[in-house]
């Protein structure tokens, strides 16, 4: 038995292994910039690495998700969501014989264009680039990967492969890319789909999670909620005498189980009958392939609109997010009114690609933390405007 296995080995046992409708690394559509190949890691395992290399991702440990860094230690951020994402990603993809690497590496990357200051952050940058193009996280997650991140002498950005950018895209947004976009088609991978659905899992369980830990939602009031009902049933034994952390633990533990479990079943069930022959065939169907069953779906739909109504709204939680807005506000006034404060690098960048999309650049890629801190030094912490 050889000891080695090398990137041609993995590409063999990917074939073997994966379905007909997954992605194989072996035939992918390639980089936008020719690169050799990994003796020993696949064309998707090097986009993981790469991504998980990148200083956008390092950011993300400080980058809101729910509650502020400075709120407590034990909420989660964009960094820990983005890990716990791509656990749920690899666990479907894993069970649906998809191409695991190519999902782990869309979950990864799918927050790095993120605001500080969550949704409120992004709310307002996209309200001061009205005029220049907007903004949007998604667009930013795959300007940051194609032209922001600087590694290498020969291309900008990190290079990724087609179909991991195909599966940060998304959708389209109004500003310019400054290279090539991939092609939308009706539907992406599967890969980039199983990610897209993992996403949406674990921000709605952990934002649970995190709401009742801050006591802005009462267990009491969730027991009308179907999902909840039935997750908290099937652990009732085995968290009798159990101390209130643990039950909400194993709550939230048996709600992501009953909805990845159920969207790997229903996925099955849908590309059994629907037996798409390629990858061509899932990106032409009208509908999506990974989907939960109607009754789940209907019981997930409950659930975020719990959360939207009680948490989201909270005036705690909206009070954070106004905050996060005037922040970025001021900085993008006080910028925009003495440009001399800016880094050198965002300068040259703005001669280049524009003041206004240079600066939305800048901003977008800060923390939380420094954010505020930068606030703080130019306006005193007041607001400018």
């Amino acid at each position: 038995m050889r000891a080695l296995r090398d990137r041609e080995t993995f590409q063999r046992e990917e074939v073997e292994r994966l379905a007909p409708w997954a992605v194989p690394s072996s035939a992918t559509q390639g980089r936008r910039v020719a690169e050799p190949e990994h003796p020993y890691r696949t064309a998707f395992q090097r986009d993981r690495d790469r991504i998980v290399h990148a200083r956008a991702f390092r950011r993300l440990e400080y980058k809101t998700q729910v509650f502020v860094p400075h709120e407590g230690d034990h909420y989660r951020n964009r960094l820990t969501h983005t890990l716990e994402t791509a656990q749920i990603a690899r666990t479907i993809a894993r069970a649906l014989r998809l191409n695991e690497d190519l999902a782990e590496a869309v979950a990864l990357a799918h927050d790095l264009g993120h605001t500080p200051f969550g949704h409120a952050g992004e709310r307002a940058l996209n309200q001061l680039m009205k005029g220049a193009g907007g903004f949007d996280h998604n667009r930013q997650t795959l300007r940051i990967v194609d032209w922001l991140e600087e590694r290498e002498r020969s291309f900008r950005g990190l290079n990724l492969c087609h179909e991991t950018r195909e599966g940060i895209l998304k959708h389209g947004a109004d500003f310019e890319h400054p290279v090539h976009l991939p092609r939308l088609e009706a539907q992406p991978s599967l890969e980039a789909q199983v990610a897209d659905a993992a996403d949406e899992i674990a921000y709605t369980n952990h934002d649970l999670d995190d709401g009742l830990r801050s006591r802005l939602v009462a267990a009491e009031s969730l027991g009308e909620l179907s999902l909840w009902a039935e997750a908290r049933a099937s652990i009732a034994e085995r968290v009798a005498g159990a101390s209130p952390r643990v039950v909400r633990a194993q709550t939230i533990r048996a709600l992501i189980d009953r909805l990845a479990s159920d969207l790997i079943t229903a996925s099955s069930v849908r590309l059994e009958a629907g037996t798409p022959h390629d990858v061509d065939a899932v990106r032409r169907a009208p509908e999506r392939w990974i989907a939960l069953s109607h009754p789940m779906a209907r019981a997930f739909r409950e659930l975020k609109l719990y959360l939207f109504e009680n948490l989201y709204h909270h005036p705690r939680v909206v009070r954070m997010s106004e905050r996060g807005e005037a922040v970025l506000r001021d900085l993008w006034h006080a910028y925009r009114s003495r440009p001399e404060e800016l880094p050198r690098h965002i300068a040259d960048r703005a001669r280049l690609d524009g003041e206004e999309r240079a600066l939305a650049d800048y901003l977008a890629g800060m923390t939380d933390r420094f954010a505020l801190a930068e606030q703080q030094r130019l306006c005193g912490g007041a607001p400018v405007a």
